[in-house]
């Protein structure tokens, strides 16, 4: 039976009376288990499954708790579990609304369609791109603001101008939606809070809502439309770190103001962490305002062993010694988890562990092996080494204007034939009496006879100032090359013969980094990536985003000079990255992709001033409260080993660092 195995606390908490219940449950204090054990208690004392309302903020969620409710109940598969949109969705379709949920990216399409219809040129300044005000338009909803223009201005002054356009752009978009049924996650819930008010029948006797300190104001909205005097809410002020997508710490710390006759529990007892790694822990979250009084105690008492803090001269040396520190490890590399703030922290750790053979499972961000820049020098490295490999051209020339794959493939299988099986020597050393593009696939759906392509000509690339050989080379008669792609395939030729002359791989990588057509796609990603709202190119953005990807390249770069032959170093990053990628091992996880989970040895890195708290984010959201939050969740997911690291400068970067303050305020002395 649920209730059995509960703590004096848990089960004071489960079995309380029904009426406004607010639970706090610090991390590692066994919330589920009181969730499981309220359930059991309501269906003991005769409320029937069909009456009990579970909100979670995941699916899984919900289902685990009911799979446990139902080895003791076999009625509990009628509780209404789930996530605030799948509940009212559910309840909708029940009430016969005819309605079509969309996904975000279509409803992004159809409001984009009448974004476009506006024109914003009379009004100084520069209006938000379409995508992100319909983000924009989202936060708006979930923060059940009544007016748009007067939340928007708080948040933004400069775009108030633009708010009568933008609200007129709502209003089309929410009148298109209703004249095709279709819903979106907001419009679920408040399509169903209207429902409620307008004496929608609600036999709900109690309303259990997991994870209270992450609602937003919406979800509170609908909370309250919902419940019939009995609510059994469970959340930890501390572990509050959604600000920045509309969660509002102020719902769950005026719990007791908003409902009279309230009861605050909680739960004292933690069952995941040895007393050095909470008390560190709590040391810090302390500096936060204490909402509610909390004083938990460690079941699992002293380990004896303290978290460590390792302090670093630069950040390469950092990531190089973490990595050789978890492969010395005893702890099963599943249970081992590296917590970044930035996603950029995770990036060194994870081609140190690699090198090592280590596999690892990364959660929140980009895995470093997974940026476009990463992918596109592997790429390089790999048809110098390997012109066989067709993927990795095409990959390439991706970045050619006007070359798409279907180009790049016939450019391909072209300079095959001219290099008799040798696409490099196609480039370099073409036997130009070879036919190339000489006919185009039969459709066999059509059952139409083969025909011929018709042949482009190399005039169009004589203003280009090509080498006389290079003009010889059949690949610039295929009919849909432009100018653009023809200049890429010259840089590339240029590249292909300078290189030649190398052996030494970090030579090559040098070499590679400077040539023009590394440039060129450099700054083709630069510039997709530093647009601004409006579409517009963002000269300091652009710049900005040009380092990044360079510094990014850069970490290759000091990987690399451990290896004396090209073919290893691609064989060891390339080759064998699927083994890296799948079943176990060590997790690489932003903190706010690690929250809910536990592992026996941590490591949070990068804990320097800007970079843990990240200066640039605590100005807006949550401010450095948030922070703080973020770190008290990071610490308290350790279970057995903690380390906390640090480094004194970038060398990349070219930055020195201050310690984060959280380190002096747990006490550390640097």
């Amino acid at each position: 039976m649920p209730l059995t195995s509960l703590n004096e606390n848990q089960l004071k908490s489960a079995t309380a009376d029904m009426g406004y219940n607010l639970i706090i449950a610090s991390a590692g204090t066994g919330k589920t288990s009181t969730i499981v054990g309220r359930i059991a208690h309501l269906l003991k004392s005769g409320i029937k499954p069909e009456e009990i309302l579970l909100l979670t903020f995941t699916n899984k969620a919900s289902l685990e708790m009911k799979n446990r409710v139902s080895n003791f109940f076999k009625d509990a598969n009628k509780i209404e579990a789930g996530t605030f949109h799948a509940v009212s969705y559910r309840w909708l379709k029940r009430l016969n609304k005819n309605i079509t949920l969309k996904s975000t990216r279509d409803l992004k399409i159809l409001f984009k369609s009448i974004y476009d219809k506006r024109s914003f040129h009379q009004i100084e300044g520069d209006p938000y791109q379409s995508s992100y005000l319909f983000d924009i338009y989202s936060l708006f909803l979930n923060a059940n603001a009544p007016d748009f223009t007067e939340w928007l201005s708080n948040k933004n002054p400069v775009q108030e101008g633009f708010c009568t356009i933008y609200e007129g752009i709502f209003e089309e978009y929410e009148e298109m939606k209703k004249a095709y049924n279709l819903v979106d996650f907001n419009s679920l819930l408040l399509m169903m809070i209207n429902e409620l008010k307008n004496g929608c029948e609600n036999s709900f006797k109690e309303v259990l809502v997991d994870e209270y300190q992450d609602t937003n104001p919406l979800q509170n909205e609908f909370i309250n439309a919902v419940e019939n005097g009995s609510l059994f809410c469970v959340g930890d002020y501390d572990q509050s770190i959604y600000a920045f997508n509309g969660a509002d710490i102020s719902i769950i710390s005026t719990f007791d103001e908003r409902y009279s006759d309230a009861n605050v529990f909680t739960l004292t007892k933690n069952y995941r962490s040895y007393a050095e790694i909470l008390d560190l822990a709590n040391r810090v979250i302390k500096y936060n305002p204490r909402i509610y009084p909390k004083q938990l105690e460690v079941v699992r008492g002293k380990s004896g062993i303290n978290p460590k803090l390792l302090v670093y001269e630069d950040t390469i040396k950092q990531y190089k010694d973490i990595a050789n520190k978890i492969s010395l490890s005893n702890t099963q590399k599943d249970e081992i988890a590296v917590l970044f703030r930035n996603n950029s922290s995770a990036d060194g750790i994870e081609i140190y562990l690699r090198e090592l053979a280590i596999p690892t499972r990364r959660k929140g961000g980009v895995g470093f092996f997974d940026t476009k820049e990463v992918k596109v020098t592997l790429d390089i490295l790999t048809f110098l080494h390997n012109p066989k490999d067709i993927m990795s051209f095409i990959h390439i020339f991706e970045y050619a204007k006007g070359v798409g794959s279907a180009i790049a493939n016939d450019i391909y299988e072209a300079l095959k034939i001219l290099g008799h099986g040798n696409a490099k020597k196609g480039f370099l050393d073409p036997d130009i009496t070879q036919k190339v593009f000489t006919k185009n696939k039969k459709s066999v759906q059509l059952g139409l006879f083969d025909d011929f392509m018709i042949l482009g000509s190399v005039l169009k690339f004589k203003e280009l100032n090509f080498e006389e050989n290079f003009l010889k080379n059949p690949i610039l008669k295929h009919p849909k090359l432009t100018k653009e792609g023809g200049e890429f395939l010259y840089n590339f030729y240029k590249y292909l013969k300078h290189i030649s002359h190398f052996k030494n791989p970090s030579s090559i990588f040098e070499e590679t980094l400077n040539s023009k057509i590394f440039i060129h796609i450099v700054d083709n990603l630069a510039i997709t990536r530093s647009k601004d709202k409006t579409g517009k190119l963002d000269k300091d953005r652009f710049e900005k985003a040009r380092v990044k990807i360079l510094n990014r390249v850069k970490l290759l770069r000091n990987l690399l000079r451990n290896y004396n032959s090209l073919e290893r170093f691609l064989n060891a990053m390339v080759l064998g990255s699927s083994e890296f990628t799948e079943g176990a091992g060590v997790n690489l996880l932003s903190v706010h992709a690690s929250k809910g989970l536990e592992f026996k040895e941590v490591y949070i890195v990068d804990l320097m001033q800007g970079r843990f708290p990240n200066t640039k984010l605590a100005s807006s959201a949550g401010g450095v409260e948030e922070e703080r939050r973020l770190f008290y969740v990071a610490v308290t997911r350790a279970k057995n080993i903690l380390y906390l690291s640090m480094a004194k400068r970038d060398l990349i970067k070219k930055l020195e660092f201050e310690p984060s303050q959280f380190l002096n305020e747990a006490g550390f002395k640097i």
